[in-house]
């Protein structure tokens, strides 16, 4: 009919995400967890499918409780809750703005950021939720039409490879990913505990615990404490816990109808009870230090994304951070027990003023678990590190990791002498942690920091973290051009390395060998050994810069001189006979003599055979540090010894490799 007006009606395709198939391959991995039991029973839905009015939050986020389903993820969903304590880092983890159910822009489709490695990274994915039954059997909000945590817990899957691979993991891991900050984790201390499970990390002080518990709408603490109650002149800390499985399995003297109760007046006891909902359940200070094993705590975020300090509360306005590599052969030196310790990376850390000051460092997977090209849109700039998501995810394939912190006068420095000195702050032991860190006071100056591996040649990249109260500056100090002669094996024991540059010049300083008479001029390096008992080793090293096709034949001779003031002249040399010789002179780019000399002073005088041939070089003078220095002893594991004459330090630390479950107060 002329005129008539159609309607178009345009039935638009909800996204389905390629990359994570709502299928077993993003539901399993190796089917090695309880999971498995459910293969071939798991649908996908989305929230419109679920429930008739699907919302991402509820007005109010901070009363919406988190509870676990049938994947064993409890660690992940305990951190979730930071995501309820700031709106700052809600709005970087859930971007605002994303199209609701009943927007016309809907797509099916959701998108959060995970912080990986350095790098705030964006995950998008669409909205098939795993269920059984017709209803979510993993992640869900106490609510059951509110989504953000399901949805967040499959964003999550997808950086792991699969829901699977969310099975059992650290608290403290799942914080950093959600924070991009830094996690704290303690032993808890009671009386009559076993010995042997304190030796685990740091042993959380009464003291220490209380003032935590100030923190707690700040950042997620294993557990939060409410008011005191004072019963019969006794002051009782109470402290309220939920199970993320969202069942109250808890056996104690303040559950319900529990003894405990019975010290409280009536009209309080009816209170609190009314307070805990489904999973929570009451516990004493006394009995959480008993029962409980480990406490985590993730350093509170302000709105301004800084760290604050959990243990002054101050404002880490300062960040720097640096990557870097454990390469075998070159840097991957091992612990403080091996001589190549000195080869590991090592950075300059500059305090301007003094200053809290906090050192991570964060290992990357060094497994790949699927191919992700493509899968995930980077926020900011991946490609200078080639970053993969899964990497960095699994803590089965992390190495023994460790830190050390040594304060330096200046920028020139003895690095042996250093290194065998205790230094200001370290990891009591190497752990399989993905992250290990410090926190000290330092004052204004240099410090070196070195991280390592436990074992030797143990390769792996790494994330080096500082934040600071105060104006900091880190960069790395980068090792001398490689050198055949440096790479070398040297003797056992410590040794001190220079190298001296020169060259030979026609005319000027090219004066041959010995059987002529211009020998005199060609360049001369002081050598001075200082008094010790007996003779001290020396390996001189001569490298002259060039092809191998277009060596000249070259040799050198050390002459003992009378005194450090002593000026060489045509006459001395005529009639002083080398205290040692590398001769004949040889076609090669580097010579090299290993020989004992008493304390003096010496000149080393390298030479070409035939006069007037012009070239560079490079002499190496290693001279062996004979002293008592500071041994380290440590047991992966077990044992972390410094000895010293002057002290004796012994740190027991047991390193146990363990799933964690979590749990979280409320």
């Amino acid at each position: 009919m002329l005129g008539e007006k159609k309607q178009l009606i345009v039935k638009r395709d909800l996204y389905t995400d390629p990359t994570f198939p709502a299928s077993d391959t993003s539901i399993f991995f190796d089917y090695c967890t309880p999971l498995a039991q459910f293969r071939g029973e798991i649908s996908w839905l989305r929230p419109k499918d679920i429930c008739s009015t699907p919302r991402l939050f509820s007005n109010n986020l901070q009363d919406v409780q988190v509870k676990q389903g049938i994947l064993g993820d409890c660690w992940f969903l305990c951190a979730c809750v930071a995501l309820q304590k700031s709106k700052y880092l809600l709005n970087k983890v859930i971007p605002p703005g994303q199209p609701s159910w009943t927007d016309e822009s809907y797509q099916g489709c959701f998108t959060c950021r995970v912080w990986q490695f350095g790098h705030w990274v964006e995950v998008t994915i669409d909205d098939r939720l795993p269920c059984l039954g017709g209803k979510l059997c993993f992640s869900q909000c106490q609510t059951e039409d509110l989504f953000w945590l399901p949805l967040l817990e499959k964003a999550y899957a997808k950086v792991h490879g699969s829901y699977e691979q969310l099975w059992a993991g650290q608290v403290a891991d799942a914080l950093v990913d959600l924070t991009g900050g830094i996690a704290e984790r303690w032993t808890l201390k009671g009386p009559g505990r076993n010995v042997e499970k304190e030796k685990t990390g740091m042993v959380l002080e009464r003291a220490v615990f209380r003032r935590l518990m100030n923190l707690k709408e700040r950042c997620v603490i294993s557990c939060s404490v409410l008011n005191s109650r004072q019963v019969s002149g006794k002051e009782i800390c109470l402290l309220r816990i939920r199970n993320p499985w969202g069942r109250r399995c808890w056996r104690g003297p303040w559950c319900e109808g529990g003894q405990g109760w019975s010290q409280l007046d009536p009209v309080v006891a009816s209170e609190l009870l009314s307070q805990i909902q489904e999973g929570e359940f009451w516990v004493d200070e006394e009995e959480f230090f008993r029962e409980f094993d480990e406490i985590t705590v993730g350093f509170p975020v302000n709105e301004e994304g800084q760290l604050q300090s959990l243990y002054t509360e101050k404002v880490l306005y300062h960040s720097q951070n640096l990557f870097g590599s454990w390469v075998r052969g070159q840097s991957a030196g091992g612990c403080r027990n091996n001589s190549s310790f000195p080869t590991n990376p090592k950075f300059w850390l500059r305090v301007c003023e003094k200053s809290e000051v906090c050192i991570a460092l964060l290992q990357k997977h060094r497994k790949y678990s699927a191919d992700w090209a493509g899968r995930i849109k980077n926020v900011t700039h991946l490609a200078e590190e080639n970053l993969s998501l899964t990497e960095g995810i699994q803590g089965k394939n992390y190495q023994a990791v460790g830190l050390h912190v040594w304060k330096v006068e200046k920028k020139r420095f003895n690095l042996p002498k250093t290194l065998s000195a205790p230094p200001v702050v370290g990891t009591v032991c190497h752990s399989y942690d993905r992250e290990v860190h410090v926190c000290c006071d330092l004052s204004p100056g240099f410090y070196l920091v070195v991280p390592s591996t436990f074992l030797k040649d143990a390769v792996g990249n790494f994330l080096l973290r500082v934040f600071s109260t105060g104006r900091i500056s880190l960069s790395e100090l980068k090792p001398p051009p490689t050198d055949a002669a440096l790479s070398e094996e040297l003797p056992e024991g410590e040794w001190e390395t220079v190298q001296l540059h020169g060259c030979w010049k026609n005319g000027q300083s090219a004066g041959g060998s010995r059987n002529f008479p211009s020998f005199h001029i060609n360049p001369c390096f002081p050598l001075s050994i200082p008094a010790a008992p007996g003779k001290s080793s020396v390996k001189v090293t001569l490298r002259q810069h060039c092809q191998d096709s277009k060596c000249r034949p070259i040799g050198f001779h050390i002459f003992q001189v009378p005194n450090s003031s002593w000026k060489p002249h045509i006459s001395s040399f005529l009639h002083l006979e080398p205290l040692v010789s590398c001769v004949p002179h040889c076609y090669s780019q580097e010579v090299s003599q290993l020989c004992r000399l008493p304390a003096g002073s010496y000149v080393v005088i390298p030479s070409t055979y035939l006069p007037n041939t012009e070239g560079s070089f490079t002499v190496i003078i290693a001279t062996k540090i004979d002293r008592k220095r500071i041994h380290s002893r440590e047991t992966l594991g077990q044992v972390l010894q410094e000895v010293s004459d002057a002290f004796s330090i012994s740190v027991v630390l047991e390193v146990l490799q363990r799933h964690h479950q979590g749990i979280y107060i409320n």
